[in-house]
């Protein structure tokens, strides 16, 4: 592991998020001070910073995780300072607790970890009475709660934009590879060129991932959000978009795959390849136009048409030559591709 990649992320954090984070925890830091006098208010402020999260969902997951972890280890601290006293291995012990309680209970990593460091700091840091574990507990609730709302309060985030961006990019490469698999069936192909357009096909499949990925973290953002009814309808169209594009994916890696193993010198000269071709070039017109209509983060293609290009499935008669095998294979996935994209499935 490369030690930049340890500690580095591959994109900023919205610089709205950090301030969001910063707003949360001044202001977790002077209310629960004001409330409770006493202590430096330490639990407050940690439980607003990891509250704020870039959803409100995952927020309202971390003020109940940071509540429940406080609650528990403070509640360790407090019994084992009572029955063994003020000693400083049972800060140690303290933390040989909370873990197996964790454990026991089966929480969460985060949960878990969270009772260790709750009882470790009660003890380290002040006095292990009921009275000051209390407070310990009410100010980490009200630092979670003052997280919870100022993520809400303003602009809770939404991550649409980078689901419709991942989305057309997987579209508009899905639509090259059906071009380049149309252009390479006509004529004759080496070794190397065969090797490269499998290539090209495969690289479809982690970019179908990450697609995947930025819409359920779309879908999560919009969960408890306030702003989720403006970008809702986008969203669905979206997952419908990603519904229709996963198969074609999967058939045209099969259908290159396919070419790539039964490739011949011939196929050049097998009318029904050709056909197969213009049928490839269609569909990957119709990809194109299927991206363009999602939404208006499109770019439009002045190449592409706003009709659709496929029509009825092709049908052939069998193949006289040898290449019935290859042709088989790419008239059924052909097949499929066609149902897909005219929404027969």
């Amino acid at each position: 592991m490369r030690f930049p990649a340890a500690i580095r992320s591959a994109r900023r954090a919205p610089l709205l998020q950090v301030l969001k984070s910063a707003a949360a925890t001044i202001a977790a830091w002077l209310i629960a001070g004001w409330l409770i006098p006493g202590p430096l208010p330490v639990f407050a402020a940690i439980a607003a910073l990891l509250v704020v999260q870039p959803s409100v969902n995952q927020s309202l997951s971390k003020a109940l995780e940071r509540s429940i972890g406080v609650i528990a280890g403070v509640v360790v601290a407090v019994l084992l300072s009572l029955l063994l006293g003020a000693q400083s291995w049972v800060v140690l012990a303290a933390v040989l607790v909370a873990l197996l309680i964790a454990w026991a209970l089966r929480a969460s990593p985060g949960t878990g970890n969270q009772v260790a460091i709750s009882a470790v700091l009660v003890l380290a840091l002040g006095s292990s009475s009921p009275d000051y574990a209390l407070d310990r507990v009410i100010e980490t609730l009200i630092g979670a709660a003052i997280g919870f709302v100022i993520n809400v309060a303003i602009v809770p985030p939404v991550l649409t934009a980078p689901a419709r961006r991942d989305i057309g990019m997987l579209g508009r490469e899905l639509a090259a590879s059906l071009d380049r698999l149309a252009e390479a069936l006509p004529v004759t192909r080496t070794g190397p060129q065969l090797q490269e357009l499998m290539l090209q096909a495969r690289l479809l499949r982690p970019m179908k991932d990450a697609a995947e990925a930025s819409l359920v973290a779309a879908e999560e953002s919009l969960s408890l959000n306030p702003r989720r009814g403006r970008h809702r309808d986008d969203l669905t169209e979206q997952r419908a978009l990603f519904d229709r594009l996963s198969p074609v994916v999967t058939q045209v890696i099969g259908m290159t795959r396919a070419y790539n193993d039964h490739y011949e010198d011939s196929l050049a000269d097998d009318p029904t390849v050709h056909a197969i071709a213009e049928q490839l070039r269609r569909a990957g017109h119709d990809v194109r136009l299927a991206v363009q209509a999602s939404g208006p983060a499109t770019e439009p293609d002045a190449m592409t048409s706003v009709i659709p290009a496929l029509t009825a499935p092709l049908v052939v008669r069998p193949p006289a030559s040898d290449h019935w095998i290859l042709v088989g294979s790419l008239m059924e996935d052909l097949r499929r591709i066609h149902g897909e994209l005219r929404d027969e499935t």
